[in-house]
């Protein structure tokens, strides 16, 4: 016998049994998004390297030691693996001119991939829901993501093992001056920094904040804080957010550690964490970034967005056990005999075009009645259709409730179609 062929490490597949509850979760994604607005977009699962390394910044973790790079056939251009979903938005806005004037609400929902680890909630293949707001400056339009967030978590039952976190990144002037005076207090405590924190030190000194060490809590818990620094623009725009979101009702913590793993935020960032997932602790996190556009030879257009775990999602709704079950099906046909069999296969076509919304099937292959019925029992359906050659010779079919002990009546097959529309 050959050796098995198994998945690649880090990458997942999802199972008919699991299936139908991403389908829940993906249709409540789906729902809500178009309620708020937002039009779906795809974009390709490959783009040039350069777009992710000019966006997210050559210094980011994903780019160093994550992204999947290859060359392509001509071995002129490098190319990648989408690690996330905004670059790619952006290019093909730019591309072509969604973005000239106007505003443009999008959503995606699509595989990315980062080498690493593979743990509990972190892949190497894994899905990403995506929001995207383009030309919209104020601060209304951070509140409206954020409260549409906080609807999905009220749909799906896990508002209360949610927390939002927020903070402000300023803009690349406030940066400047915070990055100065971060540099210094890091400096100073040059002895207490980590080998990743040394190196952050000379290169991105502000995802030193976000180290998960537990031997550098206390000197980051102290840490000057980048709202502290803050133009007064900025200051201006964060503290109209909390305004919003405290007249919407909506809580959160401001957490001066938030700094995000990318380097095209501006200003708003947010997290929305549990701790129902052990170190995987965020679901949802984003912010704006009104730069990229520009820098990625658009033209100047503010921006705001977030990517979404699903499998974290997927994780956290089954922990809590807050996810729809599979959806049931309705009636399964037993057909026994080729008579039967003909018969019946042209009868659960009729049915399929009467109640287009009903989940139908048939035990199909040739086994005898126990056989079939306990398929029909596995297939978890309310309700068994018994056609043999007896009862097509009667010109009925039996209903057999498959979930009520004993219960079952004969229906003539001309009335059959018609009978069924009670069975929902």
């Amino acid at each position: 016998m050959s050796q098995k062929i198994q998945s690649v490490k880090g990458m997942h597949d999802a199972l008919p049994t699991q299936t139908a509850k991403w389908q829940y979760i993906e249709g409540t994604f789906r729902q809500l998004f178009a309620q708020y607005g937002y039009r779906e977009i795809r974009t390709p699962i490959v783009e040039e390297t350069r777009l992710f390394t000019r966006s997210l910044g050559e210094v980011t973790d994903i780019v160093e030691k994550e992204m999947y790079v290859f060359s392509d056939s001509d071995e002129k251009t490098s190319l990648a693996l989408r690690p996330e979903l905004t670059a790619g938005i952006v290019r093909s806005g730019i591309q072509h001119g969604l973005f000239y004037n106007q505003v443009q609400k999008v959503w995606q929902i699509g595989s990315v991939f980062r080498y690493d680890k593979p743990q509990h909630g972190r892949y190497r293949q894994f899905n990403q829901a995506d929001i995207e707001v383009f030309g919209i400056e104020s601060p209304d339009v951070d509140a409206e993501i954020l409260a549409m967030i906080s609807r999905l978590w009220e749909k799906l039952g896990v508002s209360e093992y949610v927390t939002l976190e927020l903070n402000s990144m300023g803009t690349e002037e406030c940066r400047k001056r915070y990055r100065d005076v971060i540099v210094k207090y890091f400096e100073d405590n040059i002895e207490l920094l980590d080998e990743d924190s040394l190196r952050r030190l000379k290169t991105n000194p502000l995802r030193i904040l976000d180290s998960k060490n537990p031997a550098m809590q206390d000197l980051l818990n102290k840490a000057p804080t980048l709202l502290d620094h803050l133009t007064e623009e900025s200051a201006e725009h964060f503290k109209k957010l909390c305004e919003y979101l405290d007249a919407l009702g909506i809580k959160y913590v401001i957490n001066h550690r938030i700094v995000r793993g990318m380097d095209y935020y501006t200003r708003t960032v947010f997290e929305w964490t549990t701790d129902k997932l052990g170190a995987q602790a965020t679901v949802c996190g984003g912010g704006r970034y009104d730069r990229m556009v520009e820098e990625l030879g658009g033209h100047k257009t503010p921006a705001i967005g977030f990517g979404l775990g699903m499998e974290r999602l997927y994780l956290l709704c089954e922990e809590v056990q807050q996810i729809e079950e599979t959806q049931q099906t309705d009636l399964v046909a037993v057909l026994l005999g080729n008579d039967a069999k003909k018969a019946g296969l042209s009868l659960m076509e009729q049915i399929r075009t009467a109640y287009p919304d009903y989940l139908v099937s048939t035990v199909l292959g040739e086994s005898g009645m126990k056989s079939q019925m306990k398929k029909a029992d596995q297939s978890g359906a309310r309700f068994a259709m018994i056609l043999g050659e007896n009862e097509l010779a009667n010109n009925i079919a039996i209903i057999k409730n498959l979930r009520e002990i004993g219960e079952q009546q004969e229906i003539a097959l001309s009335e059959l179609v018609d009978w069924l529309k009670n069975i929902k």
